[in-house]
C-alpha cells in the first residue's frame, strides 16, 4: 500500500495566523489529533498537535497555588506561536510501511502528505489501525477480486485469518505465484501472504 491509498483527503488545515483556540475546536470537534498548518499557497509551514495546544496553556486549579504558583505573562494565542515547525511529511506514493515506522520512530500520530510542498492529505495512527482492523472476510474479497483480474475466475482459492492470506493457486508458477503475493499484500488489512500449489493445499 502507498500513503495515498490510506490518506484522508482533503484536509482540514489552519494558518500560522488561525487563534490557537479555533485551532482545538477544528481538533475537538472532528475527533482529529494534529492539523497541518500551511501559507497562503497551501504549503506546509508547520503541524500543530493537541499536545501543542495544552502545553503550558491551562491554569493550575487555586486550590494547588503553593505548588504552582501563578506567574501573569503574555498568552501564545496563536497557532504560529504553539506549532511545531518544521514539520516531516512525505509524499502521496510513500510505502506505508515505510510511514508507519516514521510515525513510531518520531513517536508522531499524524503524518501530512505533500505534493510538491503543498498538503494533498494526512494519514494518522488511527487510519493504520482501521485498515488492520478490517474484517478477514472483506479482505478475501478484495484479493479474490485482484486475482481474477489478474488470472481468472476459478483459479486461486483465497483464505484470511487474522489478517494473514493463504492463497492456492491451481496451476504451480512461479512468475504468478510472485505477482499473486504482491497483489494480496497491495490489499489494505493484509500483513502477511503464503501462495502454494493447489496439490500442496490439498495435502495440508
Amino acid at each position: 500500500m502507498r500513503a495515498r491509498d490510506l490518506m484522508s483527503a482533503p484536509v482540514e488545515t489552519v494558518h500560522p495566523w488561525t487563534p490557537a483556540k479555533e485551532a482545538a475546536e477544528i481538533l475537538s470537534e472532528h475527533g482529529f489529533t494534529a492539523l497541518p498548518v500551511v501559507d497562503d499557497d497551501d504549503r506546509l509551514t508547520g503541524i500543530v498537535t493537541e499536545a501543542d495546544l495544552i502545553r503550558g496553556r491551562i491554569p493550575s486549579d487555586a486550590r494547588s497555588e503553593h505548588l504552582h504558583p501563578y506567574h501573569p505573562g503574555a498568552i501564545d494565542t496563536t497557532v504560529g506561536a504553539v506549532m511545531t515547525s518544521p514539520a516531516t511529511a512525505m509524499s502521496s506514493g510513500t510505502d506505508v510501511a515505510d510511514l508507519c515506522q516514521a510515525l513510531v520512530d518520531a513517536r508522531i500520530r499524524a503524518m501530512p502528505i505533500v505534493d510538491g510542498g503543498r498538503v494533498i492529505g494526512i494519514v494518522t495512527r488511527g487510519d493504520v489501525v482501521r485498515v488492520l482492523a478490517r474484517e478477514d472476510r472483506a479482505i478475501a474479497a478484495d484479493v479474490r477480486h485482484r486475482l481474477e483480474i489478474y488470472g481468472g475466475t476459478g483459479r486461486w482459492e483465497v483464505e484470511v485469518h487474522d489478517g494473514i492470506v493463504r492463497i492456492a493457486d491451481r496451476y504451480d508458477d512461479e512468475t504468478d505465484r510472485h505477482v499473486a503475493t504482491l497483489l494480496a499484500l497491495a490489499v489494505p488489512g493484509v500483513v502477511g501472504a503464503d501462495i502454494v500449489s493447489a496439490e500442496q493445499e490439498v495435502g495440508r
